[in-house]
């Protein structure tokens, strides 16, 4: 099975990045763009099983590794093999 997990800043968290990819945006033209926000993407192949206990999984691997609770939200998507 497949899990994909989504990472964002939670709102409020100064991003860097973010800014620094409006200000880009604008210096290229693109002067409609108001606010960016990035995050990452991670996708996991998981052995198949049972899919509550994945999610289980993905979410402690999200505590310990994957997001830092504090500052960011993330969401977890699992897909069956």
């Amino acid at each position: 099975m497949k899990a994909t997990v989504t990472v964002t800043f939670k709102n409020g968290v100064l991003e860097p990045q973010g800014k620094a990819v409006l200000h880009s945006l604008h210096t290229l033209g693109f002067g409609g763009v108001n606010n960016v926000r990035v995050g990452k993407l991670i996708e996991l192949d998981l052995e198949d099983g049972d899919q509550g206990k994945a999610h289980e999984q993905v979410t402690r691997m999200c505590e310990e590794l994957l997001a830092s609770p504090v500052i960011e939200n993330y969401h977890i998507d699992i897909q069956p093999g």
